[in-house]
């Protein structure tokens, strides 16, 4: 064929290599609360295991939807997350329709500020992994809270595609959300490795 069993190694290596590397700069839209949305009693609906049951990283892009006359969403910090106490928010969204962009690991804390819903539940922790850059990139300073969001009275509104979260701005990126991508990666890499020593 005229490849030699280093070549075609070394070939299939560097794909695969490529591969995983795309998967792990995917950014995921995640709408809070998925068909429910953002708001307070809602049925069959449990926030923190909502969160929970996710793996957020740095530049996923969370979004609020919810009755702006019925609701608001505010960041607070944990102790204020804790008693639902929404008289000093980190910030405050109300537009009903709010993209708050994952600037740093550690956990978010957000809460309804309308009086009583939080009591109801009506809150959520966003716990965002680390994940180190590769080694010819600068580290992030080193802080084990989530870089503050600047503060706002007003929030932004999302002009991209909500759906059921998570959605991918990558197809590829599908598999890093739940937990394939290595697998598929190692296993094509195995794969491709045997190949070539048969031969």
């Amino acid at each position: 064929m005229g490849f030699t069993k280093e070549v075609m190694l070394f070939l299939s290596t560097t794909t695969v290599l490529s591969f995983f590397m795309i998967t792990l700069g995917a950014t995921f839209v995640y709408k809070v609360g998925d068909d429910a949305g953002w708001k307070m009693g809602s049925a069959n609906l449990d926030y923190h295991t909502w969160a929970a049951k996710k793996f957020f990283h740095v530049g996923d892009i969370l979004v609020f939807q919810y009755d702006r006359a019925q609701d608001n969403v505010l960041r607070v910090n944990l102790p204020n997350y804790h008693k639902c106490n929404a008289a000093n928010p980190i910030t405050t969204y109300s537009s009903g329709n709010d993209s708050i962009t994952i600037r740093g690991p550690g956990h978010y804390y957000y809460i309804s500020g309308f009086p009583g819903h939080c009591q109801t539940g009506q809150k959520i922790d966003v716990r965002v992994l680390k994940v180190s850059p590769p080694a010819d990139l600068p580290s992030p300073s080193a802080s084990p809270s989530p870089a503050p969001a600047a503060a706002s009275s007003s929030s932004t509104t999302s002009a991209h595609l909500i759906a059921p979260s998570p959605i991918s701005k990558s197809s590829a990126a599908l598999f890093t959300n739940n937990g394939l991508g290595l697998g598929l990666c190692l296993t094509l890499f195995m794969f491709v490795v045997s190949a070539d020593y048969l031969l």
